[in-house]
């Protein structure tokens, strides 16, 4: 039987004026997790939104807040995140001099950790701190805009991911994140993938027919074109 995976829409592809309205809808349409590009204008070259309002929308759903933090130096802006309702923090091995001592950080904080990998990141990083992280995030497209397309690639990361995972025992989810549809959902969970974050596919249309075929899609055996 095939996977479901998490399905994680990005709300950077919602509308920003009715970001409230926008998660509720999301959770009623059947999400598992909202996940939060943060961006700072430096680590990428997009600016999109701080921790205050991450606290003002954080009412307006029960799905775990999934904070990606696109920003660098990362480190300082652990507990403001935290506090506003973050449930997992995401990290990049390049926003700080020292991962380990920041997953560690944010697990003292009671979030969970992940650790983000960009297109030509190496994953051997994986290997040095696999007993400290609760998500991995391979990126299929370089971060700072939504609505890039895959890179079919990525697929051969995330089979690597699932490998490191896997030896080591570890629960960890493997998300992705970057140009997912329906069209190659299947492929990302087949290579190991159990968590999808999709943003312009989720938002253009119906939002909880977008989530039932990303769902859905596992099981139909869709592959990348």
């Amino acid at each position: 039987m095939a996977l479901t995976p998490l399905i994680c829409p990005s709300i950077l592809a919602s509308d920003f004026a009715r970001l409230g309205e926008e998660v509720r809808a999301l959770e009623a349409a059947g999400a598992d997790w909202i996940h939060v590009d943060v961006m700072d204008g430096h680590f990428v070259p997009n600016i999109t939104l701080g921790p205050d309002i991450v606290k003002a929308i954080r009412p307006h759903t029960s799905l775990p807040f999934d904070v990606h933090l696109m920003v660098a130096p990362v480190d300082p802006w652990l507990e403001a995140f935290r506090e506003a309702g973050a449930d997992v923090l995401t990290v990049h091995p390049e926003s700080g001099p020292h991962l380990h001592r920041t997953l560690g950080r944010i697990r003292q904080l009671g979030a969970k950790a992940g650790v983000v990998f960009n297109p030509a990141t190496p994953l051997s990083i994986l290997e040095e701190v696999v007993d400290l992280v609760d998500l991995v995030l391979i990126m299929s497209v370089n971060p700072g805009f939504g609505g890039q397309k895959f890179i079919d690639s990525s697929l051969r990361k995330i089979a690597g991911a699932r490998a490191i995972l896997d030896r080591a025992g570890s629960a960890a989810h493997l998300q992705v994140d970057g140009g997912v549809t329906s069209a190659n959902a299947g492929a990302c969970v087949a290579a190991g993938a159990d968590a999808l974050v999709a943003g312009s596919f989720v938002f253009k249309g119906d939002y909880a027919t977008n989530i039932a075929a990303l769902k859905a899609a596992p099981a139909a055996g869709q592959n990348v074109p």
